[in-house]
């Protein structure tokens, strides 16, 4: 057999028995980063030997009796044999049968790969990884993401789950209904991914649409009993049906109601019916995605735009928000009811979540709304709506489609016979809603735009002097652009600003910006922010203000107070409970419990080296970095520590010799290298920041914290 015959098939028989040849592996070394390494020693072995003996009448069989036999030789190599690594080796000699069917282990897989200890994104990665049977490589390209990233995050998903050790085994009552919420998610959001790509050139990803529905099929095999899951192979189904009609001739967006009905896949249509069938039939109240399938059943069963029963889709909805109240359904819902009861009803709910924090950078609000005004004949406020949501999307074609929309609509306020003429054709894609905006806007003239920018050697702008027609981007990118900003501050004033280009719209006219709307924006994007952020934010906008002759925009934004202020320290319960979570890694217990025994401060303990450790007087002297990158570190404070820090610090150093104590997650890019000092010659990575410490205790502290937003490191400065 030619050997690139015998790779494809290998290629094709790994992607149909990877996950089960994993979960069965799992079950025998109760590791799962072990039973992937087995399970590519037996592929491994698969691509050396089937090209010249031929592919096995049972490749699945012959992969996990390979498998199997690595698992046992690694047992007796590490030493570890004990009585059941005997009896599952006589097991396999004697090729008894296994002791649990194979489909319970792969949903035992599916179970653990969707844990909820590990982030969203690790779920993504290992659950492709492990039950999809796709390589870092193919995860990567499918997100967009670099190979290197989604590597380190099976590697750290599956440090988690070990370091944890979280069971290889099926919740039971309550818990299976949780965990299998999970589990349903994660398929989801790979379906959603691949539905309605976040970026890149193509609006669909076929591939991750694919894979998801085959999880999603996989997982309804495995819990026949869960309407959910039935609800949801029956949403993914029929909204996968519409893929062929989604998109025109060159990539571009074709929306719901104009999409040619004749290419839905009427096969992809009756298997989802079928699901629905099947959910329906287990009884009890519907879940979510029971009732989003029954919106797509509505859809599905259209003939065409106009026979759409909004009414009952909007019905459907309102028992969704009572389910599911996130924003984004009640985006999706608004758009129902703008369709059954007109734009004005439906606006009046998108302006609700205007202020909602979650949706600052969701491109579909301002997508949305930017339809419901058209329709409602406000062009000039829809199209800076829809210029707005062009800035905010990652997604090329998606990108142009909205800037084509923007650039269709006449600036001129329609008839008022035109006005309350509600059309289905306005309405945006109501499978997946869009995002916020400024009420401001709403009484904006359009900008005439094609200004030339200030000279750079100007101290300011004069209001009296900005034409009509220059806008918040233009005068932003002015401002940003003198000379006498260092590059740290025009960082962080770029920051505030972006902001208020995202939220209010580069095409703001100069003249409509008011304190009003930039107390809106702040509220929404930082109103739970600390107060040192928020002040940042504060002074940046006073600068551009003063600057551009604005009068005092930051009128409604009080200095918040808290920078400096005592805060209580930290208990040893709450340290020791910290101490003991195992998803917290090395570096950072080491770090928490040796601020915590030292009593010193933040940036001396960040800034102690290997080679400084007197790891027998439990003490090293920190560096304090010279005036300027290019200059030696001297000698700072001694820092001491007690036995706690003591026991972790030989793991965490391990063979390096020298260079930063505390380094940083990944090595610098070549843009932004460090100061030798600040870099580990054995590692090529460097030194961890204030900024990354403080966010990764802020994030394991927030259960903590009443305000809910975290604990700082100073507060572990303490001797008890």
């Amino acid at each position: 057999m030619p050997a690139t015959d015998a790779h494809r098939a290998v290629d094709a028989v790994w992607k149909l028995e990877s996950a089960k040849i994993i979960a069965g592996l799992t079950r025998m070394v109760r590791d799962v980063g072990l039973a992937e390494e087995l399970a590519q020693d037996a592929l491994v072995s698969a691509l050396e030997q089937w090209p010249g003996q031929g592919i096995p009448d049972n490749p699945g069989a012959w992969l996990m009796s390979v498998a199997k036999r690595r698992a046992v030789d690694h047992l007796r190599r590490s030493q570890r044999l004990d009585l059941r690594h005997e009896q599952l080796a006589h097991e396999l000699e004697r090729a008894e049968p296994q002791p649990q069917p194979e489909a319970d282990d792969v949903l035992r897989l599916m179970f653990l790969s969707c844990h909820p200890a590990l982030p969203a994104e690790a779920r993504v990665a290992l659950t492709l990884r492990l039950v999809g049977g796709l390589t870092s490589a193919e995860i990567a390209r499918a997100y967009l993401v670099p190979e290197a990233r989604i590597t380190q995050r099976i590697a750290a998903a599956k440090r988690t789950l070990a370091e944890g050790r979280v069971p290889f085994e099926l919740p039971d009552g309550p818990e299976l209904a949780g965990r299998l919420s999970s589990v349903l998610g994660v398929v989801y959001l790979i379906f959603n991914e691949g539905y309605s790509a976040t970026a890149g050139d193509d609006l669909i990803r076929p591939g991750l649409c694919l894979e998801a529905l085959r999880l999603g099929r996989l997982l309804a095999e495995l819990a026949p009993d869960e309407a959910e899951a039935h609800g949801l192979v029956a949403l993914m189904e029929i909204q996968a049906s519409r893929s062929a009609a989604r998109t025109g001739p060159t990539g571009e967006p074709v929306q719901l109601h104009e999409q040619n009905r004749g290419r839905w896949d009427q096969l992809l249509i009756r298997r989802g019916f079928t699901a629905m069938l099947r959910a329906r039939a287990l009884g009890g109240p519907p879940g979510p995605y029971v009732l989003q399938a029954a919106i797509a059943v509505c859809h599905a069963q259209a003939p065409t735009a106009q026979a759409t029963d909004w009414a009952q889709i909007a019905a459907l909805y309102d028992a969704l928000v009572r389910l599911l109240p996130t924003p984004v359904v009640r985006l999706n819902r608004a758009v129902a009811i703008a369709m059954a009861h007109g734009p004005a009803a439906g606006l009046a709910l998108v302006n609700d979540l205007l202020a909602d924090p979650t949706l600052k950078d969701y491109a579909q609000l301002p997508g949305v709304r930017g339809d419901l005004l058209a329709r409602l004949g406000r062009n000039g406020q829809a199209r800076a709506e829809f210029r707005r949501a062009a800035a905010l999307t990652r997604n090329t074609a998606e990108r142009a489609f909205l800037l084509r929309r923007a650039d269709t609509l006449d600036a001129t306020e329609p008839s008022a016979s035109s006005v309350e003429r509600p059309t289905e054709r306005s309405v945006p894609n109501a499978e997946r809603p869009t995002e916020p905006s400024a009420a401001g806007l709403a009484q904006t003239s359009e900008p005439s735009g094609g200004a030339e920018p200030p000279d750079p050697s100007e101290s300011g702008l004069a209001r009296d002097a900005a034409p009509s027609g220059r806008t918040l981007g233009w005068a932003a990118e002015a401002f940003l652009d003198r000379d006498d900003l260092d590059p740290a501050t025009a960082r962080s004033y770029d920051q505030t600003l972006r902001r208020l280009r995202l939220s209010l719209g580069a095409d703001l006219p100069l003249t409509a910006l008011t304190a009003a709307e930039v107390a809106r924006v702040f509220a929404t994007a930082w109103g739970a922010a600390a107060a040192t952020t928020w002040n940042r934010h504060r002074s940046a906008v006073r600068s551009f203000a003063a600057w551009a002759g604005l009068g005092d925009l930051a009128a409604g934004l009080d200095r918040r107070a808290g920078t400096g202020a005592p805060t209580a320290p930290i208990g040893p319960e709450r340290l020791a409970a910290l101490q003991s979570r195992t998803d917290v890694a090395l570096r950072e217990r080491t770090l928490w419990l040796l601020l915590h025994e030292s009593g010193a401060a933040v940036t001396a303990v960040l800034a102690l080296n290997v080679e400084d450790l007197d790891l027998d007087d439990r003490r090293a002297r920190a560096g304090i970095p010279g005036p300027t990158a290019q200059e030696p570190r001297t000698d700072g404070p001694w820092v001491s520590w007690r036995a706690g820090t003591a026991r972790l610090l030989p793991e965490l150093i391990g063979d390096r010799t020298r260079g930063p104590l505390f380094l940083a997650d990944r090595r610098p890019g070549p843009a932004r290298r460090p100061a030798d000092g600040d870099l580990c010659p054995d590692t090529g990575r460097g030194r961890l920041s204030y900024p990354r410490a403080e966010y990764l205790f802020k994030q394991a502290t927030r259960a903590l914290d009443p305000a809910g937003q975290g604990l700082t490191l100073r507060q572990l400065r303490t001797r008890d």
